[in-house]
């Protein structure tokens, strides 16, 4: 991509050079004051994430040739302490490079290549901005996640205006003779990549196939999740600038641009008030509960409830029992809402702040009955639940992205751990959604 590097060939790339520079751009016109970078290149822990706390940034590309493209800029250290007290105060482990701890670790705080080239493109935009820099780690993906959502608390602290930059290359291994060896699903998962991109699908990212990733010989996608752990809770303008990959090596651009958190008064019916209500009083320390005069007939009755949480289109959380657990709808809904919002092990606790921003949805479920086969399931109207001893995995129905009654069943038998080729038995049900 840079000129110095790759002389000619730099050419072949033109289309991203340009998204990089329209990038570089946009980022100038934003009033960003700093930026946090991630990289996938640098100091890379199992364990915690590696932020770099040298008195000043310097890198450059002379091992790659090109001695002459060489950076310095300021080390936004005052940001850097915010996130790594945040991260702590969500129980994520960092660990603070400076020049002596590098040296105990036997690590370089030289700028790598994933922070050099970005930087190199932003520079000739016209972008010269102090940076917290921070590498990945190799831990779970809600934690990376985690982890992007104490940058951003720590950015709201700061009280700067802050530019995200996540640094990485897609499959490696897109063409015969590409640095990783071919495999034809690093196409795929590019392709995937483009499309959950441009949707700002933070759970479809976090959710691609594992098998899927480990083909693909990426280097990016754990700086992405932290990137859009950046976005927890906003509303975001997303745009793919530019894909290409003619080197065997997946080079995507992409921007994205959060509003202002939105709220409101909900119109919301009789059961997610209940849930909302049963939250908000959670937060306070309190226990919500309804009087039964208060308890109209029809949920007076004990039946089993789901309690979906939403967050400006994402899932939030999402808890519910399958046969009832309490007297009455009401009480059911109660506990499932705290539940999903502080109890679903995939999300980090709701906090009171975002409760505004949240959309409830309740499914009451009705009486599941047998079923001898697959023919009698339909997955817009019918939830499942598939059995096999004493596991079970239930799956809702009208599920968005769950179109066929083969991935219903699928997604369901994983949730039950029953493995492919084990007999299962199936359930269905209907439900009452209330929004």
């Amino acid at each position: 991509m840079v000129p110095a590097v790759g002389k000619k060939q730099s050419d072949i790339v033109i289309k991203t050079r340009q998204a990089m520079l329209d990038l570089g751009r946009r980022l100038k016109e934003s009033g960003a004051e700093s930026m946090v970078m991630i990289s996938p290149h640098g100091p890379v822990f199992r364990d915690g994430i590696a932020v770099n706390m040298a008195r000043t940034l310097r890198g450059s590309l002379k091992s790659f040739g090109a001695p002459e493209v060489s950076l310095e800029l300021e080390n936004d250290l005052d940001l850097a302490s915010i996130i790594r007290r945040c991260a702590r105060d969500d129980g994520i482990t960092t660990v603070g490079l400076t020049e002596r701890e590098a040296g105990q670790y036997r690590v370089d705080l030289e700028l790598d290549h994933g922070l050099t080239v970005p930087l190199y493109f932003l520079a000739e935009a016209g972008v010269r901005l102090p940076a917290a820099v921070v590498y990945m780690a190799l831990l779970p993906n809600d934690r990376l996640y985690r982890f992007g959502a104490a940058v951003q608390r720590a950015v709201g602290e700061s009280g700067k205006k802050v530019a995200v930059i996540a640094s990485g290359d897609l499959s490696h291994r897109l063409t015969r003779g590409a640095p990783a060896g071919y495999d034809p699903l690093g196409e795929k998962f590019d392709r995937e990549m483009v499309r959950l991109l441009k949707a700002a699908d933070a759970a479809g990212v976090m959710n691609l196939d594992p098998d899927l990733v480990e083909r693909a010989g990426e280097c990016g996608l754990r700086p992405v999740i932290i990137m859009l752990g950046t976005l927890d809770g906003r509303d975001v303008d997303s745009e793919v600038l530019s894909y290409e990959g003619p080197f065997g090596v997946g080079y995507l651009v992409a921007a994205f641009k959060p509003r202002s958190a939105g709220s409101g008064e909900k119109n919301e019916s009789f059961l997610p008030r209940i849930a909302r209500a049963a939250l908000e009083s959670y937060s306070r320390g309190e226990k919500y509960k309804v009087p039964p005069d208060r308890i109209p007939g029809e949920f007076s009755k004990p039946a089993g409830v789901f309690v979906s949480l939403k967050k400006h289109g994402q899932l939030r959380g999402c808890i519910g029992t399958i046969a009832p657990q309490y007297d009455n709808i009401v009480e059911e809904t109660i506990h499932n809402a705290v539940s999903a919002g502080h109890r679903d092990p995939r999300f980090h606790p709701v906090r009171a702040e975002e409760l505004a921003d949240l959309e409830i949805s309740v499914d009451v479920l009705q009486p599941p009955e047998p079923v001898s086969g697959k023919e009698e399931l339909d997955p817009m109207k019918y939830g499942v639940i598939v059995r096999s001893g004493r596991r079970q995995g239930l799956l809702l129905p009208n599920i968005e992205g769950v179109n066929t009654v083969e991935e219903q069943i699928s997604i369901a038998r994983q949730k039950a751990g029953i493995a492919p080729g084990e007999p299962f038995e199936l359930e269905r049900f209907e439900v009452v959604r209330y929004k």
